[in-house]
Order: C-alpha cells, then structure tokens, then sequence
C-alpha cells in the first residue's frame, strides 16, 4: 500500500480517523472550512476541536440524479456529532427509505476515493449505520 492523503484537511487519519472542527473560542461554534469571523458570534479566535466519530443522522436526501460518472442513487446528509453538524454520505447500506431514517445512529467510516499513478490514496468519508448495514 502506498502513501494515504485525506481528501479533505480536516479529516485525520490514522488509527481513530476523525474530523477536526475550527471552535470559535468566544462562543464555541465549530466550523470545517477557514474563517476570519465566527458566524455566530462575530468572535475572530478560533482553536481546532475533535469532533466525535459518532452521531445522528438529522436530515438527508437520497440523490437520484447526479453529475456524469457519479453512481447513483445514494444518500447525502447531514449528522449531528456532538453538537457539530457535519455533512456526508451515508455509506455501507442500501439507499432506500427501508435503510436509511431520520434520527439513525451512524459512524464516520473511511475509504478510498482514488487513487494515483504513484499509488498514493486519496481518503474520503462518510459514515454508516452504527447497527450493522442496515440502520436497525
């Protein structure tokens, strides 16, 4: 196996994969991507904060059409871990109503996305159901 990178700088891999939020230090709202102002709270501080690897599926939708070369249908959502909302796909189980549900218990989940001519891997993630690979 070659070298792994994270899609995305704010997942860590690793032996415990998780993501790291930005935490506003006058309010504690916590955000992925880079900020020079806390929506919340306007503060200017941040600190970054692990983000719990489990959560609860809020809200989500399941895509029938997509993009060209994108497989579907699948399931894009968004978990409340610990307070941080946090969006991805719901993975390893079938994208149907039968499978997926509001209020679901899931855990973050990595895999391979691609990989390059030097077989370095590109790392994504998304999260699964925390009982088994059918949400029950």
């Amino acid at each position: 196996m070659g070298q792994q990178v994270p899609l995305v700088d704010y997942l860590v891999l690793g032996e415990s994969p998780h993501l790291v939020a930005r935490e506003c230090e006058a309010c504690g709202a916590g955000f992925f991507d880079r900020r020079n102002a806390c929506a919340a709270c306007g503060g200017t501080s941040f600190a970054p904060r692990p983000v719990p690897a489990e959560g609860e599926l809020r809200t989500f939708t399941i895509v029938a059409h997509a993009a060209p070369g994108i497989p579907v249908p699948f399931v894009a959502g968004v978990v409340d871990c610990g307070g941080t909302s946090v969006r991805g796909n719901v993975i390893n189980t079938s994208p149907d109503p039968d499978h997926v549900r509001l209020g679901m218990k899931v855990r973050l989940v990595t895999y391979v996305v691609g990989t390059d001519d030097d077989g370095t891997e590109a790392i994504g993630f998304g999260f699964e159901p925390l009982e088994g690979t059918d949400g029950n």
